[in-house]
């Protein structure tokens, strides 16, 4: 029996035995690494970002076939095939499902209609909000310290600001910067029902990411240098510093456009959306978020430049998204490895302060 405090509203929705949530990571979260986070009592999403529909079937029952506990899957509301996953979703009896852009109150309620826990990641009061009005059942609020696209607030001011504006709506999970039990207690003490975590989960063992982007993360050695550029899509993103990254700062516009349109026929071919699907995806972007052409083009085959370092294993041509805990990790463990070691340390801190 774990600590009573470690049975949270987050583990009674999901049905796991701790409040330690993997994030879907694009080319990352496969189903090992999905199936060893939940064996070892924590919560994984599948990537259903970056996968063809048949793929994504064929994942779901991977997974299926190494755990017979809870796990979710992840989705773009952009995606050519966002409904495809949402009726596989329902016909393999998935969880949960997390997002970002948040799908039509249709799609949620469809979801919310079978059963589907819907877990939406924002990053401020407002949008967890409005995120709840449209049916979240729960909210994953990344702080400025997390990877990939972030905002400017750290996670220490934003988890509590988050939780007094939804109250006791729906339960939160706090995400950017955990690695360890003495950050699950901490998030615990901001009123958070749990951790969420991405980098950390990148680098463990169950991981599918190359060695030699692994130990590329693992060279970071300063939180400090792992930066938010808006190179990519014009958006503010968290990524350790390449060579990539070092020509798309210096990048025009047209080569930039250039380097999208490229990318942008390589994941048309890999997920066989059409060019209309992927026109009607970066126009979408381009409505609602601001961007030019060329950053909606970017943003909506961005996964295909992520490719590069998470499955060709060069580090150096493809982005490397990371929350600044890369810079204090220095060992790769196992899922079941990691759970245990914060569970465990998270329950003594926990009797230390009970005691005092």
């Amino acid at each position: 029996m774990s600590h009573p405090a470690l049975n949270t509203r987050i583990t009674e929705l999901l049905g796991c035995q701790y409040p330690v949530i993997q994030t879907a990571m694009g080319w990352v979260a496969d189903p090992h690494l999905v199936a060893g986070t939940c064996n070892a009592g924590g919560f994984g999403f599948l990537a259903g970002a970056t996968i063809p529909p048949e793929q994504m079937e064929a994942d779901i029952l991977k997974v299926k076939a190494l755990t017979s506990a809870n796990f979710g899957v992840n989705f773009h509301m952009y995606q050519p095939n966002a409904g495809e996953i949402v009726e596989l979703v329902i016909k393999h009896g998935v969880k949960a499902v997390s997002y970002s852009r948040s799908p039509g109150k249709d799609m949620i309620a469809r979801l919310k209609d079978n059963g589907v826990v819907c877990m939406p990641t924002i990053g401020l009061p407002k949008h967890a909000i409005k995120a709840i009005e449209l049916g979240a059942d729960a909210v994953t609020v990344q702080g400025g310290e997390g990877g990939g696209h972030t905002g400017a607030v750290p996670t220490t001011l934003l988890i509590p600001q988050v939780v007094d504006a939804v109250g006791d709506k729906v339960p939160v999970l706090a995400a950017g910067g955990f690695k360890d039990g003495r950050g699950l207690v901490a998030a615990l003490a901001w009123g958070a029902d749990g951790i969420a975590m991405g980098t950390r989960f990148l680098l463990t063992k169950n991981s599918p990411v190359p060695e030699a982007t692994k130990q590329r993360y693992l060279a970071c050695k300063n939180p400090a240098d792992i930066i938010v550029s808006r190179a990519m899509d014009g958006l503010p993103q968290r990524m350790i510093m390449n060579e990539l990254l070092a020509d798309l700062e210096k990048a025009g516009p047209a080569k930039k456009l250039v380097i999208a349109l490229k990318n942008g026929l390589a994941f048309r071919k890999f997920t066989g959306a059409s060019i209309l699907d992927l026109l009607k995806a970066a126009f979408a972007m381009q409505s609602q978020d601001g961007m030019t052409p060329a950053q909606a083009i970017m943003s909506a085959n961005a996964p295909m430049i992520i490719q590069k370092a998470m499955v060709d294993g060069k580090p150096a041509e493809g982005v490397l998204p990371s929350g600044q805990v890369a810079g204090v990790i220095d060992e790769l463990l196992s899922c079941e490895e990691l759970i245990n070691s914060i569970i465990a340390e998270a329950e003594h801190r926990l009797n230390v302060l009970c005691c005092k």
